[in-house]
């Protein structure tokens, strides 16, 4: 039995285009998918005064998951300012309740991209494999998608089935 899987999409559309190429990964894992847009998370506070859904939705999902799979959409060649908050406020964990924070290490991470570009740029994926470094976690690699005519094609269809694939490898 492979391990429990989290999609988690960082959109300002919850029903975009990113949306669409998670749902076509969601039915080939069956990973379970969190919408950042549903929970208020606030931008770090260095005070950690901030009361909002992050730190409950942080906790369930580090004593839940083995696999994170973030997906974004590509505003201004990077992650969605919903995702980039997202990061941030793992912080929150590196500086108080940090076995909390520590329950990352040795879990799996993975990311998905949809952009109207069928290249991303260099540097994009930085972010994401720094990140998995920097917390412990295994980095399992990232496929760039996109849509053409509100539709996903064969080949970005191909791309997605591979990577649901490595996602479900031992």
């Amino acid at each position: 039995m492979s391990a429990k899987g989290v999609i988690i999409i960082g959109s300002s559309r919850s029903k975009g285009n990113t949306y669409t190429i998670v749902s076509q990964l969601q039915q080939q894992t069956g990973f379970d998918v969190i919408d950042l847009k549903a929970y208020k998370i606030n931008h770090f506070d260095y005070d950690l005064k901030n009361e909002d859904d992050f730190n409950a939705l942080f906790k369930k999902i580090t004593a839940t998951y083995e696999i994170f799979v973030f997906a974004t959409p590509i505003y201004w060649y990077t992650m969605s300012g919903v995702l980039k908050v997202f990061f941030d406020r793992i912080s929150d964990f590196l500086f108080e309740e940090k076995e909390i924070g520590r329950r990352l290490r040795g879990k799996k991470m993975g990311v998905v991209s949809c952009g109207s570009d069928q290249e991303i740029k260099e540097g994009f994926i930085m972010p994401f494999t720094e990140s998995a470094n920097y917390l412990g976690m295994q980095y399992l690699g990232d496929i760039h998608t996109w849509i053409e005519n509100k539709k996903i094609t064969q080949e970005v269809a191909q791309r997605i089935t591979e990577f649901a694939n490595r996602l479900m490898e031992k």
